[in-house]
């Protein structure tokens, strides 16, 4: 496909790949703000070998070339287990990451969309980077402070090219900003109720509400996959994590985990309900500045463990209850317990993310406890036609 001197590129190479995971570099070198991935996780992330999204999906990469040069970036994919819960015809893209040209977003959103279209889709959704257990989103306000851990961040001029290409917005999601010196558990600064079904709560018998054990993390995980489907799957958009995926991405997060901020709740023996919260180690990314090579490693990490001592935010993650135990007051003490440990571990910011503008119910409960939506992400949607 050209369009003038742009030329996109499907890729279908080793070296490519490496080009199109080292290409993000370019577009933030001067942005203070924007924390850079590991190169070689940014490339495991792209390899169908060695990420388990690719088990279920299609996946393609484009790159544009304008002069000979590269100038974006962008995937199409296609969630066969989205199409099969949802029971649509719905692609997606991700990783979209383009210079200030709207001529070289527009070739690439059109490839995406092409090839979709190509293969039967009716729809094109994104930015998801591949999935919503993945990055998704494309930040839309809340430019003047970085991410944090697992959330994106793009330029201002993104949006506006998105949009110029004919996509509307399918949903928000938003990220609520807590002071933890609400967390000091005064009853004049949290909720009276709230407290109060917290402490009922915690009266029932056989309920148990414990932190991780990481000497048997593994045994953990399989706690954990009993209830994280079954706990989100009436969110828009959620698609079940297969076991695959799921060891994939706790793997991943033993390394940062924070024992103190994850919790299970066990009735019975049975585990009900699950919390998890993550330190913002984008905190010691963002001083560590990965590079786009391997010599580099040594000394990322090195400026990576000195920097994590010092992370004062974590975000919640996760929290989930099955559906036939919501009403016991379980998700109070989740908020209860989490912020309990998290003040008095000197934890000064609580990001709680990603919420759904859909959610009334979680976005009224966070107001209540004093947050205030500081950032917020959109996914995007565009009905494919038969001609473009």
């Amino acid at each position: 496909m050209t369009s003038s001197d742009i030329r996109i590129v499907p890729v279908t190479k080793d070296e490519e790949r490496q080009e199109f995971a080292k290409f993000p570099w370019k577009i933030y070198r001067d942005d203070p703000y924007w924390v850079a991935p590991l190169y070689m996780d940014r490339l495991a992330l792209l390899n169908p070998a060695k990420h388990p999204f690719h088990e279920h999906a299609e996946v393609q990469l484009f790159m544009a070339m304008k002069g000979g040069e590269l100038a974006g970036t962008i995937s199409a994919h296609i969630n066969h287990l989205h199409n099969k819960v949802f029971k649509d015809k719905v692609g997606f893209f991700g990783f979209f990451e383009v210079i200030e040209d709207f001529s070289v977003a527009k070739a690439l959103l059109q490839a995406a969309a092409d090839w979709l279209r190509e293969r039967g889709m009716e729809a094109i959704r994104g930015p998801e980077s591949y999935s919503q257990n993945e990055e998704c989103g494309l930040l839309v306000d809340g430019f003047d402070a970085p991410p944090v851990v697992l959330m994106t961040y793009n330029p201002r001029y993104y949006q506006e090219f998105i949009e110029r290409a004919g996509f509307a917005k399918a949903q928000d999601l938003y990220a609520w900003d807590l002071l933890t010196s609400i967390f000091d558990l005064d009853p004049k600064q949290l909720p009276r109720k709230f407290l109060r079904v917290s402490e009922e709560a915690q009266k029932r018998q056989g309920l148990v509400i414990r932190n991780i054990d990481m000497k048997r993390f593994d045994e953990e995980v399989e706690r954990v996959k009993k209830v994280y489907n079954a706990a989100w799957e009436q969110n828009w958009g959620f698609v079940p994590l297969t076991d695959h995926e799921i060891d994939h991405m706790a793997a991943e997060m033993k390394m940062i985990v924070d024992p103190d901020l994850v919790h299970f709740a066990e009735l019975d023996g049975e585990t009900v309900g699950i919390c998890l919260g993550l330190p913002d180690v984008y905190q010691a990314m963002l001083k560590a500045r990965p590079q786009p090579n391997t010599w580099s490693l040594p000394l990322t990490l090195v400026k990576f463990l000195w920097h994590r001592r010092k992370v004062s935010t974590f975000r919640l993650w996760a929290m989930g209850v099955l559906p036939e135990y919501r009403t016991l007051g379980i998700d109070a003490i989740f908020y209860v317990e989490t912020a309990r440990k998290s003040f008095a571990k000197g934890y000064q910011r609580c990001e709680m993310s990603w919420i759904l503008e859909s959610n009334d119910m979680m976005n009224r409960i966070i107001e209540r406890l004093g947050g205030t939506v500081y950032k917020t992400y959109r996914i995007y949607e565009k009905p494919l036609h038969a001609e473009q």
